[in-house]
């Protein structure tokens, strides 16, 4: 098993950024890839980044492009999403997840934390 606890939601102004933390612990010993969704008010649940285990490799979805960096440190067992120039639209819950099959579908990953509140502002 392996547990994930995200961090550093919050509410901001349209425009400021902010770094959202997953921490992982249990069983992490495992090369496990890590994602980023978020579930806006009254939508489905969405992709938004992916980092593969050894962080050699990035995807994200469109809308985030140039705006969101997803890294990782292993050592501490963490994942990052570093989030600029935040709007309006990216207000909803973000959660992190774990699969050991790449992938940006919500079905590959097996682990999901209970997620994080971001509301921007305008």
């Amino acid at each position: 098993q392996v547990q994930l606890v995200e961090s550093g939601g919050g509410l901001v102004q349209a425009g400021d950024s902010l770094r959202l933390s997953c921490a992982a612990s249990g069983r992490t010993s495992g090369s496990y890839h890590m994602g980023w969704f978020r579930r806006a008010p009254g939508k489905e649940r969405e992709f938004v980044s992916a980092i593969t285990w050894s962080g050699s490799s990035t995807s994200y979805a469109d809308s985030v492009k140039g705006r969101f960096t997803i890294s990782r440190d292993n050592a501490k067992n963490t994942v990052y999403l570093q989030m600029n120039s935040l709007s309006p639209e990216d207000t909803a819950v973000y959660y992190c997840a774990a699969t050991t099959n790449w992938g940006t579908r919500e079905y590959a990953y097996r682990y999901w934390g209970q997620g994080t509140q971001v509301t921007v502002s305008s």
